[in-house]
């Protein structure tokens, strides 16, 4: 459905900077009035003050939240775009039910991403924060590392993240076993990897590396009872979202020493806040939910948001979730 009046593209809060500066923008420009706000809103009044107005929404950021009461208080929005993969910061059903649509960028930053995983992984698997924090504080400390080849990893969530994570594994020599909501042989024989049910692959891996989105059905997936079956000494990959793990129950796991570490991009709640436990786990690697934050996967998210405002602009809509 059109909107009457002029087309307003509302940014409601890029921070940390995204897409702010990019020559991107320019190509919405055409198409009609951008209104890009550097800050994030201070509360969901200003939140909704910023976009009033708006016909389109590039929500660059998952801090920025639109829960059903925000989508209603705004009549103009037909369209919104995440940043991303993950939508998680809309309200779907309330989406659908106002006839907004909600795309979402699949695919294109899936190698960054998961070198990022990989890289985390190497970075807890050789105790990389622990040592570095170690030699700062003057300590020369012997504490084993673990050798990945020949070991197990185990993928949950097999798109293009996960599947580009597994070649990954496969490169230095680990064994990849996979979980998805959704198993077929077709799918199993195409990725050349083999499936199992989640409890097998928490008891046989490794390496558990997590790589769904963020649903009510994948919320918690990884809890007390899923930590406590794998093995002694694993270490869990989260680069999905922080409310896939039940966060009390890892840092219990961690703390008890029965996981090895943990190697986390995404977190719940986000920010990470002062104090936080994970915070006091000596055997974690963590990064602030910068897992495709490179030059080359900034543009691609811009360019990609960018062209999702264009093709609906233009009447013919891509890479719609909702």
């Amino acid at each position: 459905m059109a909107a009457r009046g002029p087309v307003v593209i509302v940014i409601p809060g890029d921070d940390p900077p995204q897409i702010q500066g990019s020559p991107q923008l320019d190509r919405l420009r055409r198409y009609g009035e951008v209104r890009l706000h550097t800050e994030r809103p201070r509360g969901l009044p200003e939140q909704l003050a910023r976009a009033r107005d708006a016909v389109c929404l590039v929500n660059t950021r998952g801090a920025v939240k639109w829960p059903g009461e925000a989508l209603r208080a705004l009549p103009r929005l037909r369209m919104a775009t995440v940043c991303g993969i993950g939508t998680d910061a809309f309200d779907l059903p309330t989406a659908r039910e106002l006839g907004i649509t909600i795309c979402n960028i699949p695919g294109k930053t899936a190698p960054i991403v998961a070198e990022h995983a990989f890289g985390l992984m190497l970075a807890a698997a050789k105790r990389a924060h622990f040592q570095t924090a170690e030699l700062k504080a003057g300590r020369w400390t012997r504490i084993d590392n673990v050798y990945l080849h020949g070991k197990t990893l185990g993928l949950v969530g097999t798109g293009n993240i996960g599947t580009a994570m597994g070649r990954l594994g496969h490169a230095i020599g680990m064994e990849v076993l996979a979980w998805t909501f959704h198993p077929t042989p077709e799918r199993q024989a195409a990725l050349g990897l083999r499936f199992v049910d989640l409890d097998e692959l928490c008891r046989r891996a490794d390496v558990v590396s997590l790589h769904v989105k963020l649903t009510p059905e994948s919320r918690r997936l990884i809890g007390a009872r899923q930590l406590a079956l794998m093995k002694p000494g694993a270490i869990l990959v989260n680069t999905a979202r922080g409310a896939v793990v039940d966060t009390d129950a890892l840092v219990a796991a961690l703390h008890s020493g029965h996981l090895g570490g943990a190697a986390l991009d995404v977190f719940d709640p986000e920010p990470l806040p002062p104090g936080h436990p994970l915070l006091d786990c000596a055997q974690v690697v963590l990064t602030p939910h910068s897992a495709d934050q490179t030059p080359e996967g900034t543009e691609l998210l811009n360019a990609g948001v960018v062209d999702n405002v264009v093709a609906f602009l233009e009447g013919q809509p891509q890479n719609v979730v909702s």
